[in-house]
């Protein structure tokens, strides 16, 4: 993993150090809320309902243990013994006081970590591929691009005030899209051309919250010392035209739909000819630099055992067989495999995880995964390199942790934005009916003859939740002062990308749950097969069936 050198370091002391200095005028009275607010935004600090909020940034969610074992440090310390992980790769802290703030991010840059740019109108943080430098799919290793984008995008003067926030993510496999690359400002995808070069696609002007848009592709092919170059003629055209007028319109998407992708395309050619034979061209000597922190590590030579006949050797624990099946991946190297653990438990908020767990998982990544881990878009953890022997053992330590929950992939595996528990901005809670469905399905069995099924809730339409791209979206809203929820179905973040289709009227909280029931009742009915996913039966049959099913009675 990039390991800060020393003007890494200084540049992270400071701001610490900057931001102490901003937040004891706060507490001494010299400067308002209002004045502020910018500072505390650019250090990932927001206000929400209760308390403040800080989310830490994971740039493309790879952690060290120390690193994690400091996370769990600082949710002991300052918080209340739990930090809760989110869609974009990081960390949020729910209960941090404000005048130990500046102590918590000096413990972060003590093991090169930060909350720089997780808010505010500029970069945020890059995300990637949670299988990076593990999937035997990838033609690349994605990592590295994301990292030179990330330094290129830290502190950078000309976009630390954009219209809105900027989201950038970067894939390497061509037929799987797990980094939601067609739903960000940008998306960054790792092809090969003709000559069989490593390049670029580039995509741009994607999105969820008020107006979910897929992104559209603005350049087929871009070689890759133009990076930086291209991305900055995007940055530009948006941070010259995009609308600053109205918050609910600033959004790049907005501005893409409005000149059109050609046009749009076209004034980003035109501003990258000035500018792309300058001083961001990227040479193949930092290409290799920045490439060496992401070397495989060094497997040893096994032979080639699959995961899934290792279970099979151990068939008479049914449990260690279903975890396998549900969230055990093939490696890229022989004899190992990637462990997917579901942070989606009963009885607990999705995506939260205690200080205790966090100490115990970086144990085992340490004993079972050569001391890294990765946070998935989808609120969960990964091991990425776990010998297939050692499964089993591994296995039986999350067990004992809760969280050997045998539901990658399924229903239960939501995807949950904080809501009106937690955040200003929310309609509607989010997790009670994450928890609420959680515990209505709570048969491994029934879960897995469901197969493959994404539940995403969001508590307002700013869709931190994902729920526009749920096979089921879950939205709350307020109807008259009284918390309802509106279901889309179809969704899909991926290379089949769509946005959810809203079925009909709202339900009430006690009776969402009842919805969804009668939801996956009509698929099981009108699937043609078990092994027809509900995306492809609501795509075959459309919305009509199921919305019969859901209102018919009423």
């Amino acid at each position: 993993m990039y390991r800060y050198d020393n003007y890494d370091q200084q540049i992270v002391d400071e701001r610490v150090a900057q931001f102490r200095g901003h937040v004891a005028r706060r507490l001494e009275g010299k400067i308002t809320e209002e004045e502020f607010k910018p500072m505390r935004l650019q250090n990932g600090l927001y206000m929400q309902l209760h308390a403040y909020m800080l989310r830490v940034a994971i740039p493309y969610g790879l952690l060290s243990t120390k690193q994690l074992r400091m996370l769990a440090h600082i949710a002991r310390k300052y918080d209340k013994g739990y930090g809760h992980w989110s869609t974009r790769q990081n960390l949020q802290y729910n209960w941090p006081k404000l005048q130990e703030v500046p102590d918590l991010l000096a413990d972060l840059a003590s093991v090169e970590m930060h909350a720089i740019q997780t808010s505010g109108n500029c970069i945020r943080n890059v995300t990637a591929d949670h299988l990076a430098g593990a999937a035997r799919d990838e033609i690349e290793d994605p990592r590295p691009v994301a990292e030179i984008i990330r330094q290129w995008s830290t502190f950078h003067p000309e976009f630390a005030f954009l219209p809105r926030k900027f989201k950038i993510a970067v894939t390497g496999a061509p037929d799987c899209d797990r980094a939601a690359v067609r739903f960000h400002d940008i998306g960054v995808r790792i092809v090969k051309n003709a000559l069989g070069e490593n390049g670029f696609e580039i995509l741009a002007g994607g999105g969820l919250g008020r107006t979910p848009i897929v992104a559209p592709v603005i350049r087929d092919f871009l070689p890759r010392e133009h990076l930086l170059s291209y991305l900055e003629a995007i940055l530009r055209v948006y941070n010259l035209e995009g609308r600053r007028d109205n918050p609910y319109k600033a959004r790049i998407k907005i501005l893409v739909g409005a000149l059109g992708r050609d046009k749009f395309a076209e004034l980003v050619e035109a501003e990258w000819q000035q500018i792309k034979d300058g001083g961001l061209k990227l040479t193949q000597q930092e290409i290799d630099r920045v490439s060496k922190f992401f070397e495989p590590p060094v497997w040893e030579k096994l032979p080639d055992s699959d995961a899934k006949v290792e279970a099979a050797k151990l068939s008479s624990n049914r449990d260690f067989a279903r975890w396998v099946s549900n969230n055990v991946i093939k490696h890229k190297a022989p004899g190992y495999s990637i462990a997917m653990i579901s942070v989606k438990e009963k009885g607990r908020p999705p995506g939260d995880m205690s200080d205790t767990q966090m100490d115990v998982v970086a144990d085992l990544a340490d004993k079972f995964s050569m001391g890294e881990l990765v946070v998935t878009h989808t609120q969960n953890l990964v091991f990425q390199h776990v010998k297939t022997t050692d499964l089993f053992a591994l296995w039986e330590q999350l067990v004992k942790l809760d969280l050997a929950t045998a539901n990658a992939g399924l229903l239960t595996d939501i995807i949950c934005c904080p809501g009106l528990d937690f955040c200003a901005l929310a309609n509607a809670r989010s997790i009670p009916v994450a928890m609420a469905i959680r515990d209505r399905f709570d048969d491994i069995d029934y879960l897995s003859d469901l197969g493959e099924l994404s539940v995403k809730i969001s508590g307002c339409i700013n869709a931190c939740g994902h729920h526009h791209v749920g096979n089921i979206g879950i939205l709350g809203i307020d109807k008259q002062g009284v918390e309802h929820y509106q279901i889309s179905l179809g969704g899909s973040p991926g290379n089949d990308a769509s946005v959810g289709k809203i079925l009909g009227r709202a339900f009430p909280q006690e009776k969402i749950v009842d919805a969804i029931d009668t939801l996956l009742k009509a698929y099981l009915t009108l699937r043609t097969s078990d092994d027809e996913r509900f995306l492809d039966t609501y795509r075959r049959v459309g919305e009509q069936p199921f919305k019969d099913a859901v209102y018919g009675d009423h």
